[in-house]
């Protein structure tokens, strides 16, 4: 699985991974957008899930551990949803990763024109609530989540969460 990124460009300023000063318009070192690509298999949730947690640490992003957590289980749930729902019309879903300042956001893309719903399942049943658990860890966290449809006629399910203070440890 091959991970391709950049960090993002602000309008006349070329990208930078130098670490600045912080203040207006500067670029931290772990901000940026990451993507790739899965083939829509069951054996592509876990790879995504630790590509997802692999490219935080590698980029040393300064995120809270149970803000990675939730994001990892974000990341399982809609791949597994993609490759579960789309695979039909989409044989590849794709993942994407950016990093702010202050938030980290998860996307999962296919080519499936159907905008998912999450539904409330009944007690007896053993699948069918992943969307309301991707809703609830966003909300917990204090992010926000969303469907929308892509230039090419499929969908891309994202998630953006704050990244959270991290604290010094106590003395």
């Amino acid at each position: 699985m091959e991970i391709r990124g950049s960090v993002p460009n602000d309008p006349g300023q070329a990208a930078s991974r130098t670490p600045v000063a912080d203040g207006p318009g500067t670029r931290r070192p772990y901000e940026g957008v990451w993507r790739f690509t899965a083939p829509a298999l069951e054996s592509s949730v876990p790879q995504a899930r630790h590509a997802v947690r692999d490219l935080l640490r590698n980029q040393r992003v300064p995120v809270q551990d149970d803000v990675v957590q939730g994001l990892l289980l974000i990341v399982s749930e809609l791949v597994t949803n993609a490759v579960r729902h789309a695979a039909l019309l989409s044989p590849e879903v794709a993942v994407e990763v950016s990093v702010g300042a202050g938030w980290v956001r998860v996307a999962v893309e296919d080519n499936h024109p159907y905008r998912p719903k999450a539904l409330v399942a009944d007690q007896g049943q053993t699948g069918g609530r992943g969307l309301l658990l991707v809703k609830a860890v966003t909300a917990e966290a204090g992010g926000v989540c969303d469907a929308e449809r892509t230039a090419n006629g499929g969908k891309v399910v994202w998630a953006a969460l704050p990244l959270g203070v991290l604290r010094s440890p106590s003395p």
